[in-house]
């Protein structure tokens, strides 16, 4: 009887392989182009005014490892839709899932809403971002800096340790420099002391510092007091650049001294003091605080002062807690953030010139 019946049913297989209708390539290739689209089964059979099993049949044959689609309401993006959201985002035309929106809808027929768009792009392993503030990068800033990475691409680390890094940065009293975090629970909307960073209207103030960093370690740093011009820079350089030179043992002869392009430090008066006390001075990019390494121990020193439990009191309780946090900078810190160099060098490469991650 078993045999009877395996004989039945293979005469059954036979006659409906021979019996099923075949069906020609340019049917085969649309259904497989609304496969790749998203589209169901029995959405392709119907529109294609073909048989379910016909759609199963080139889907076994044409695109076995397919995922199959989850219950629930069916996708209102086609493949083809997640893809162009992607190309469109990454090229840099819009920037918002709101933005994305409205670019669907002018170029396509697709009208979807902006929690659609979220959901596509996180499922495609991409992720919102807060835009990181940096100098506005002009083309003529472009050239320079990718003339500036293409003039010293070969320098060494020995190389980067002959320059002495110079900057002014300004350090608050109250208030933020920088995000600081909290963690709360889940849920929990109440706001406690802990999760707010007090601000003031007036009464904070803000020191303002110019300082300078070697690669034996950190330099002499002054207070500014008052406004900056060619004459107070000029003689911040007699009184805080030339102790350092002194202080660290440095030949003056193979020293390279860079700064930015400040007015005050490109000036007439500037420029005379360099050539009277022959220090050479590093032609600089504009707009290229992410070539110089003093920026980030800047944000070393202002990670420490953000360290202390309680507010300082006052302009000069703030500027011992600098001159504390200053002394405990050690020469590996500084030397650090200057074996940085060549890769901040070659990431300006890579940006041919544009915005690089430092």
């Amino acid at each position: 009887m078993e045999k009877e019946h395996l004989h039945t049913f293979q005469t059954f297989l036979q006659l409906t392989l021979f019996t099923m209708k075949h069906i020609s390539k340019e049917i085969s290739n649309n259904i497989i182009s609304l496969l790749d689209n998203g589209l169901s089964l029995r959405q392709i059979a119907t529109q294609l005014g073909v048989s379910h099993t016909t759609v199963m049949r080139e889907r076994m044959k044409a695109r076995p490892n397919i995922q199959k689609r989850q219950g629930g309401r069916p996708t209102k993006l086609t493949i083809m839709d997640k893809r162009q959201i992607i190309r469109t985002i990454t090229s840099g035309k819009v920037d918002t899932a709101v933005q994305l929106v409205q670019e669907l809808r002018t170029t396509t027929t697709t009208h979807v809403g902006a929690d659609t768009i979220r959901r596509s792009l996180k499922q495609a392993g991409m992720k919102a971002i807060t835009k990181k503030k940096k100098p506005r990068l002009l083309p003529r800033h472009i050239r320079q800096r990718l003339d500036f990475a293409l003039c010293h691409q070969h320098w060494t680390v020995e190389d980067w340790k002959r320059v002495i890094w110079s900057d002014e940065t300004k350090i608050n009293r109250l208030g933020s420099d920088g995000r600081k975090w909290a963690w709360k629970k889940r849920g929990d909307n109440q706001l406690a002391d802990r999760h707010v960073q007090g601000t003031v209207k007036f009464g904070g103030g803000s020191l303002m510092l110019w300082g300078c960093m070697t690669a034996q370690g950190v330099g002499y740093t002054c207070r500014i007091d008052r406004r900056m011009d060619a004459e107070v820079y000029t003689g911040i350089l007699d009184d805080y650049l030339l102790p350092t030179i002194e202080y660290y043992n440095l030949d003056k002869d193979t020293v390279i001294f860079q700064q930015d392009n400040d007015p005050k430090h490109t000036s007439h008066a500037a420029r005379e003091w360099f050539q009277g006390n022959e220090i050479e001075v590093l032609e600089w990019p504009a707009q290229s605080p992410d070539l110089s390494p003093i920026e980030h121990l800047w944000e070393y020193l202002k990670r420490k002062l953000a360290g202390y439990k309680t507010e300082p009191s006052g302009m000069l309780e703030l500027w011992e807690r600098v001159e504390t946090e200053l002394d405990k900078i050690t020469p590996e810190v500084c030397m650090k953030l200057i074996e940085s160099m060549p890769r901040r060098i070659a990431a300006v490469l890579k940006a041919r010139g544009g915005y690089t991650k430092y």
